[in-house]
């Protein structure tokens, strides 16, 4: 996943990537509390990353759009 590819979008289609990803990263954060409280580090770990690698990709296109 080290590949770098160019994408064109415009700010509209930004902001939808922004909204869909913002509900994908609430899921994993829930379901990383789910886990938390089941005693199972392993989903936690997992689910944890998710939502961190998730709210990464969020700040740089959250960069690129005018709020």
């Amino acid at each position: 996943m080290t590949d770098t590819i160019s994408l064109s979008l415009t700010a509209d289609e930004i902001e939808m990537l922004v909204d869909a990803l913002e509900a994908d990263m609430e899921g994993y954060v829930e379901a990383a509390k789910e886990a938390r409280g089941n005693n199972n580090r392993e989903d936690v770990t997992t689910f944890t990353e998710a939502a961190t690698r998730i709210q990464t990709l969020l700040s740089k296109l959250q960069d690129l759009v005018e709020e």
